[in-house]
């Protein structure tokens, strides 16, 4: 399994599912910063057509192109089920947000052979190794 800092320096494309429109949140703020900092972003949120600039998709198996990580912002209950979804489209890695953990999750990502990280921000983790896609 690739550690986070290779997970994130792997990954091109991020699907952010529960991402939010509300600048408040953390589900808003933290695709933004990483879309800043050169990541694609795909929303996936039944609520929006469009954030960050991007066509926002109902569920990640409405995505029409492949993302290389899935990264959730829904509580550790509806991790379960997103983990199932992103071994559907055959994402090779997961990660779920700070606060959220999920043993059932874990689990069914490493049936699937994918990579996964929980309870870790991303935007901290760009950070705290200083990646950047930007040329």
């Amino acid at each position: 399994m690739r550690t986070a800092q290779q997970i994130l320096a792997d990954s091109a494309v991020i699907a952010v599912v529960g991402a939010s429109r509300d600048p408040n949140k953390a589900a808003h703020a933290v695709p933004l910063q990483m879309q800043r900092h050169g990541w694609r972003i795909i929303p996936v949120n039944p609520t929006v057509d469009e954030l960050f600039g991007e066509r926002a998709y109902k569920t990640l198996a409405d995505i029409p192109h492949p993302v290389d990580m899935v990264n959730v912002f829904r509580p550790a209950a509806d991790a379960v089920q997103v983990v199932r979804d992103a071994a559907a489209i055959g994402a090779p890695a997961v990660w779920l947000q700070q606060g959220i953990v999920s043993a059932e999750a874990r689990q069914i990502a490493e049936e699937a052979g994918m990579d996964y990280v929980e309870d870790r921000c991303l935007a901290v983790e760009r950070a705290v190794n200083a990646l950047t896609r930007r040329a």
